[in-house]
């Protein structure tokens, strides 16, 4: 059995519609203030930056894509006899589930966006539940248990990776025989670590990116070509070589 682990970042869901972040034409380039609204921070001291907040949740496209070409192909990859496949996503949009993934092989490094947690007592809800109060007035929701201030259950700029999903992540680097990057810049840690973890550890490094990354030196294999077709090619290649071993 041959372990591949996938990590994906946002490029992995610009074919769903959902714009990426680091990107040439990435949020945090065309609006750098936007990066306020999900920094801890300025979020749980500034009313006015949640209130905005919550706007840009109920206007993102995340909660209303659909998987594309390469979370199916992964999925697919998952199916496939004599391969198992674990997914370290970056991604909060839930699209590797909607795709064909098993809950139970997908570690959301960055969290979820279709969930909303209390910063108080840690009570969670659906995303969906806390829009449509937004919707019905409530400009910045309150948590229905304990009145603490909410935030999306995604992981923040300035909050720590939950450290069990984060150790989960590292074991499936350190176990696996092929460690595929793809859609991501390798730029964020300590996502981007498990790599040069990975590499480390035996495995086969392959990037899958537009842009060049600060490990493609280490890479066994290089990808440029567009995600939507490259990874599903990728993908069935990998299955046919685990096949044959």
């Amino acid at each position: 059995m041959t372990l591949v682990a996938i990590l994906s970042g946002a490029g992995v869901s610009t074919d769903s519609g959902i714009p990426d972040y680091r990107g040439p034409q990435g949020l945090w380039r065309q609006d750098p203030e936007a990066e306020k609204l999900v920094t801890y921070d300025f979020y749980m001291a500034d009313p006015d930056i949640r209130r905005r907040s919550w706007l840009m949740r109920r206007d993102a496209a995340a909660l209303h894509a659909e998987p594309n070409a390469a979370h199916r192909a992964v999925a697919a990859l998952d199916r496939r006899p004599g391969v198992a496949v674990r997914v370290l996503t970056q991604n909060v949009d839930g699209l590797h589930q909607l795709g064909g993934m098993p809950e139970r092989k997908v570690l959301e490094l960055h969290g979820t966006a279709r969930a909303v947690t209390c910063t108080r007592c840690h009570a969670r809800s659906s995303m969906e539940e806390a829009l449509a109060r937004v919707e019905e007035g409530e400009d910045d929701p309150a948590c229905r248990v304990c009145g603490g201030i909410l935030k999306s259950a995604t992981v923040m700029f300035g909050e720590r990776l939950d450290p069990q999903v984060l150790g989960g992540a590292m074991a499936v680097a350190k176990g696996c025989e092929v460690f595929v990057a793809v859609g991501t810049t390798l730029q964020v840690q300590p996502a981007a670590s498990l790599a040069g973890m990975a590499v480390d550890h035996g495995a086969r490094l392959i990037v899958v990116n537009a842009e060049p990354t600060p490990y493609d030196e280490l890479a066994d294999e290089v990808v440029r070509e567009p995600i939507g077709t490259s990874l599903p090619a990728l993908l069935e290649r990998l299955a046919k070589e685990a096949g044959a071993a």
